[in-house]
């Protein structure tokens, strides 16, 4: 089985539209790098691209979008709508699609508190191993063939501030990965476990810092061997190490709607084990950039 990993989309409004008072201070420390740093600009045409990405999947024989998080730039109504209206229908459809939230998902403790991403998204958080959810939905298992199975973390927080945006999974999912691992039932299944963070640097090193996954070495503890990927984005940068004895494939997806980096894996699946990925960074088609809407923000 082949499936589509892409992460980093980030839907962006038109910060320049939204009244001031509504925005919060922590959007407020953010428009210095999305207006004058050019990073919205970079985004421009993220809607359309993350629309073109789901229409080659079936030229490409990949039968399931994998989006290892941030749809958003910072957790607006606006952004999210965006983000469901470019996947189209196939956000609908669990057999076919997996999501987890990034950090900039929940970009401030009101898109928490409203439960904004599982407004849009939280139909593909259900579990068809419920047992073995310890944090809300997290993690969850999808049963997507007879020799494959996805895994559904959550390690994003909120920031104490923009910038700071480690992430975490904590002890209480890792335990529902471990027992997800011991599972009987996934015997012979390959599994690929979606997570935010990266627990490697591109170099290979341990990612750290205040970008960094706090608990990567525990996570890959418990995945050794080619049966295990852990998919992820947040480094803009699209790299893979390969399984060995001592951990599991890592891909991580960069940011796949980026101006001048378009891209995403294809990742393949066979007889339970992970096989091996292939970059792809197609020509898209002239971009027409959608406008961005305002809305209320929290």
């Amino acid at each position: 089985m082949r499936f589509l990993h892409c992460s980093d989309v980030h839907i962006t409004a038109d910060y320049r539209a939204l009244p001031l008072r509504r925005l919060g201070w922590r959007r407020w420390l953010a428009l210095p790098e999305l207006l004058a740093g050019g990073r919205a600009r970079a985004y421009d045409a993220a809607a359309h691209t993350l629309s073109a990405i789901v229409q080659s999947m079936p030229a490409q024989g990949a039968r399931h979008l994998i989006l290892s998080g941030d749809l958003t730039s910072c957790a607006l109504d606006s952004e999210f709508q965006g983000a469901r209206e470019a996947l189209g229908a196939l956000a609908e459809d669990r057999d076919r699609c997996t999501i987890i939230p990034g950090n900039h998902d929940v970009y401030t403790p009101g898109s928490v508190r409203h439960r904004r991403f599982e407004r849009y998204f939280g139909h593909l958080l259900e579990s068809d191993l419920p047992e073995h959810q310890r944090e809300g939905a997290f993690p969850f298992v999808r049963k997507v063939a007879a020799d494959a199975a996805i895994v559904g973390l959550c390690s994003a927080r909120v920031p104490p501030l923009p910038g700071i945006s480690r992430g975490r999974i904590g002890p209480a999912q890792l335990d529902g990965l471990a027992a997800v691992v011991s599972d009987g039932r996934l015997a012979g299944r390959a599994l690929l476990v979606v997570v935010h963070h990266a627990p490697l640097k591109p170099e290979g090193t341990a990612a750290t810092g205040p970008w960094g996954l706090s608990d990567g070495h525990a996570l890959c503890e418990l995945l050794r061997g080619p049966r295990y990927a852990v998919l992820h984005g947040h480094i803009h940068r699209r790299f893979h190490h390969p399984a060995t004895a001592e951990r599991p494939h890592l891909f991580g997806a960069g940011s796949s709607t980026q101006a001048g980096q378009e891209g995403y894996w294809l990742i393949d699946v066979a007889a339970g084990q992970v096989t091996g990925g292939t970059l792809q960074a197609p020509p898209f088609p002239e971009a027409r950039p959608r406008p961005r809407a305002a809305d209320p923000a929290r």
